[in-house]
């Protein structure tokens, strides 16, 4: 079964649990082959939690959720070491961070110490307690979500540090009429996550990630890239631009969107189609510009003023 055949097949499961985000469900799958962590944005109740869930379930991979709250700890992240009485020594138990996919949930109402408790397991892709460095299971990708309706009372905003650490942001909108109505058909009679497959094995899609590091980009494609974000960094509305980091995760997104496309090259479109998922939420506006518009809308017009590259390889 071919790439693009999987991947229809995915969609096809997860749309029985969530309807109508095939576009969503091709760029967290984009971020699983690239190793990348996502931040969901969404107001509640329109399935950030069955979405990381049934993505783990199709995949055949291990999922733990933890809730983000001020008293939550670091500890109760990525684990301690305890004094167990009965055998009096003190023994491992490695947090809920050791899994494929971890949702944090509602990631902004943890205290700043906490959060920062992930830079290390983001990053570096393990845990350290106590001294003891232990390796994540692979994959292992953070998908961190938060509520836009609640950015100040409550709250605390994610550093511009930590932001950059996840490799893109999807904002998850509420269903149209049409597909809240097959939602309410599909849930009438049962949950349809107890029905879920498993399409794809963790060992296929760590050759998919070797696979999609193949997809060329030619000198043309790099150039767009890197005058997309360039431009962020002297822009007169752009208090903090790309960073390398951003750099790297837009070359790797468009890699993905290629490879989902059953192509060998990277096109301009392919570039254009990511940029917006991996780029708004990397740069910070300034306060006057602010006020008028947000950071997808600068972004968008950024993609307007750059030329776009034509290459006779990539069928422009």
């Amino acid at each position: 079964m071919s790439i693009l055949e999987k991947l229809s097949q995915l969609k096809n499961e997860i749309s029985n649990v969530i309807i109508g985000k095939d576009d969503v469900v091709e760029m967290i799958f984009i971020a699983l082959i690239n190793n990348g962590h996502i931040l969901l944005e969404s107001v509640p109740g329109t399935g950030k939690t069955q979405l990381a869930k049934s993505f783990a379930k199709t995949i055949n991979g291990t999922f733990k959720r933890i809730q983000f709250t001020p008293d939550l700890l670091p500890s109760d992240v990525t684990g301690i070491q305890f004094f167990h009485p009965k055998e009096q020594d003190f023994q491992l138990r490695i947090g809920p961070v050791y899994t494929n996919i971890l949702l944090a949930d509602e990631i902004n109402r943890a205290t700043p110490r906490t959060q920062a408790s992930l830079l290390e397991v983001m990053e570096e892709r393990q845990v350290t307690i106590d001294g003891e460095t232990i390796t994540l299971p692979n994959p292992f990708i953070v998908v961190a979500t938060q509520n836009p309706i609640e950015s100040q009372q409550g709250t605390f905003p994610l550093p511009e540090a930590q932001m950059d650490r996840f490799f893109m942001q999807i904002s998850l909108e509420y269903p149209t009429f049409e597909e809240e109505k097959s939602m309410m058909k599909s849930y009438r009679l049962n949950t349809p996550f107890s029905t879920l497959k498993n399409v794809l094995t963790l060992e296929e899609i760590d050759e998919m990630k070797e696979q999609v590091k193949a997809v060329s980009i030619s000198d043309e494609v790099e150039h767009y890239i890197l005058s997309i974000v360039h431009l962020t960094r002297n822009h007169e509305d752009i208090q903090l631009g790309i960073s390398p980091r951003g750099t790297l995760a837009l070359m790797r997104a468009s890699q993905g969107k290629a490879f989902i496309n059953n192509r060998t090259f990277v096109t301009p479109q392919d570039v254009k189609d990511v940029a917006v998922f991996i780029l708004s939420h990397r740069i910070v506006l300034t306060l006057e510009a602010s006020l008028k518009k947000n950071a997808i809308q600068v972004i968008q017009s950024i993609l307007n003023q750059v030329e776009v590259p034509l290459e006779a390889g990539a069928g422009q």
